[in-house]
Parts: structure tokens; sequence; C-alpha cells
């Protein structure tokens, strides 16, 4: 079998409601989602969720090759890109060509992915995500009461601005969980988004801590502040979690090194192969691992086969515009199909014309605020008026 060629995609991802962080929002809840697609001499394609920049370079690596040979094939990627850097967006690119490479060994054995990777039980442990700083109290609850009719019973709420909208945002949310469970104390988590100095977020939770029982704080100060992020975990009781801004295990090697990380999560649009060896470095020092990101579908294939997987991110329960995913939520649980390789199958005709935003937006949560870190008082996001309902949905094919 050899790699012939590839095309790439944009399609959407609609929330019908707002989308952030403490950096900013997407009013319109529309964000893009990139799909990268690898062909091959056999008529087997694998599809990658990730970026597309400098795609055509990165191909050069793999154009004529086996793709079953992915992990050969992964460090050829990162040789081919070691002058201009393999990070950012261009090391998110090799990972989408990576998870599409996997897609294909899946596909040519005629097994699913988490069961040609070692797996054994197809269901992965969630936890609930809303990306959820821009909602009022009500839809805030709304949205919550969805996750919990699906079996969550821990989440990460978005925050960093303001203690006390914090806290009680934080207590709306275990209220609902609660509930759901008939009175089991839920995990309760909260992202800042590398949004504090290293005093600021150790005051921050410190307060927190007071009445609610977080069981991570994620992202507290910069993703590269070793002697910082080790810091805050020494300063509270709470685990800090970090790692999916990281590429490469150059990166993770002095925060784990520093005792910077308690948890160590890494993002789905790295790929396949940063993620198995993540997890083995954070399983080297006793730490369990988290994937991060919107639809973490190879991530979760990868999770089943590595022994330190925690739980894995949540965020929407209805799939990218024109993609279908063999997988569904059950019980807090993702639960994996049968469908050899990653069981994503994409509509090109529904997806070409669901282009709405190519390009990034001029502000949104991936623009850091140039007063990041260093606010002297609280800071109450603006109203973002939407609506919760018909906002969620399941992932699996027979919706779609």
């Amino acid at each position: 079998m050899r790699i012939t060629g590839y095309r790439t995609l944009t399609t959407t991802q609609h929330w019908g409601r707002s989308v952030g962080d403490a950096n900013g929002v997407y009013g319109d809840g529309v964000v893009p989602v990139q799909v990268v697609v690898v062909e091959t001499d056999e008529g087997i394609t694998g599809v990658g969720l990730g970026p597309h920049v400098e795609a055509e370079a990165i191909f050069a690596a793999l154009d004529g090759q086996d793709p079953r040979a992915v992990t050969a094939l992964y460090d050829r990627m990162l040789r081919h890109t070691f002058k201009a850097g393999h990070a950012g967006v261009v090391f998110g690119t090799i990972g989408a060509f990576d998870t599409a490479l996997w897609d294909i060994k899946a596909q040519a054995v005629g097994e699913p992915l988490w069961r040609l990777l070692g797996g054994n039980d197809r269901t992965v442990h969630a936890y609930a995500s809303g990306l959820d700083i821009g909602l009022t109290d009500d839809e805030l609850v709304a949205v919550y009461q969805v996750y919990a009719e699906h079996g969550l019973r821990a989440a990460k709420l978005k925050g960093g601005l303001d203690i006390e909208r914090d806290r009680h945002r934080l207590s709306l949310v275990r209220e609902v969980l609660t509930e759901a469970a008939h009175g089991a104390r839920p995990g309760l988590m909260l992202d800042a988004n590398e949004s504090w100095s290293r005093k600021q977020a150790v005051r921050h939770v410190g307060e927190l801590e007071r009445t609610l029982d977080l069981t991570w704080i994620e992202e507290p100060v910069r993703r590269w502040d070793a002697d910082g992020l080790a810091a805050v975990s020494r300063g509270v009781r709470t685990a800090v979690a970090s790692g999916e801004n990281l590429t490469g295990l150059e990166q993770f090697r002095p925060l784990i090194a520093a005792g910077g990380l308690d948890i160590v999560q890494t993002a789905a649009v790295w790929g396949v192969t940063h993620f198995l060896r993540v997890a083995a470095l954070a399983h080297a020092h006793d730490l369990p691992v988290s994937p991060i990101g919107d639809t973490p579908v190879a991530l979760l294939h990868a999770a089943t086969s590595v022994p330190n997987h925690l739980v894995s991110e949540l965020q929407g329960l209805r799939p990218p515009i024109g993609v279908a995913m063999d997988l569904h939520v059950e019980d807090g649980a993702f639960v994996l199909g049968d469908t050899p390789g990653l069981g994503i199958r994409i509509d090109e005709t529904v997806v070409t014309p669901a282009r709405r935003r190519t390009a990034p937006a001029p502000d949104g949560p991936h623009v850091r605020p140039d007063h990041a870190g260093r606010r002297l008082l609280a800071v109450t996001p603006g109203p973002c008026r939407s609506t919760a309902e018909g906002t969620f949905d399941t992932m699996g094919m027979e919706d779609r």
C-alpha cells in the first residue's frame, strides 16, 4: 500500500450559543473545524481532524510511503519540519496527518483503532466541559442539565476573571450534578487558560478551596512556566493540570521534572502518536494523562490502550457539520463503535456549503488579552445572549 495524495477540508461546529474562556468568546458559537484526508493506492482513505498549515511541505515526507509505518512516518514528518520548527499549528498539521495514517492502518486490518492499539474496553470515562464563560446563570444550568442527562458527573468550567463569580457558577453546576446523581458528590474543575500570574493563581484557587472541593485547576499560568506551575501546585490543595498546548516531549520534560504537573494533558489535534508518547512519559512518573479537545475521537481510541488514562474532555455532544462518528455518550462515558479505523465518515457535499468562517476571527478565545496576568480587579465578561435549547445531540452515525 502507498500514499498517493491528500486533500483538506474545512467545516464548522455550530454550538448554538456563545463559547469561550477568560481570553474571549465566539459570540455566535460558530467554530471552524479543519480536516485532512489522506488517500492511498488501495482506495482506503484516512481522516484526521486538525490544521492544514504547511500541509504541502509535510506531505512531502509521506508521499509514496506505506501508510502502515505510522510511527516511523511521524518521526519523518518531524524531521521534515525541524528547521521551521515543529510546533504550534505546524505540529497540529503533523498530528492531523498522523491521525489519518492510524485510521488507514486500522481500516487495512478491518479493526477499530481502539482494538488495533490494544484496548480491551471500548468505554472512555468523560467529564463535561461547556466552554461556558459567556453564559448567563440560567444558560449555564440548562447546559449542564443536558450533560447530566447523559450521565456526566464531573464538569470543568471556564473562569479566572472573578473569584466570587467562579465560586457562584461552580456551585450552580455542583447542584445540577449532585441532584442528577441523587446526592453523590460530583467532580469540579476550573480552567483559567493561562490568565493568571503565580500569586494570582494561588490566591484565586485558595479562596475557592474555602468552600469548594476542586479536582483540578487547569493552565493557571503560562504553559511553559515550569517553576510557576510547581509553585501553584505547592500552594494549593487542588491538582494542577496542563499540557494541552505543549508540542513535543521536550516541552513536557522540564514541567514534569519541576513537579509542575499533577495531571498531564494533551490536545486532540496533536495526533495519536504524540499522545501515546506523552502518556508513556507521564506513566514513567506515575502521573495520569487526560486528553483535551472538542472532538477527541482519535485520542479516545488511544486512551483505551494506556494504563494511566484518567478521564477525557467532552465538550459538544453534536459533531461538526458533515462529520459522523461511530461513538455515543452513555452513563458518563464515550462508547466507541466497531467500525474499522476511527469510525469517522465525512459527507463532503455537506461540508463545503457549511464553510462560514475559514480565517481566524479578529477576537475570541484564541487571542490573549494584553492585560492577562496583570489584572488588579475582578472582570465580568459582557453578556452573550443565546439559547441553550437544541444545542446538544448525540454523535452516533445513525443520526447523521
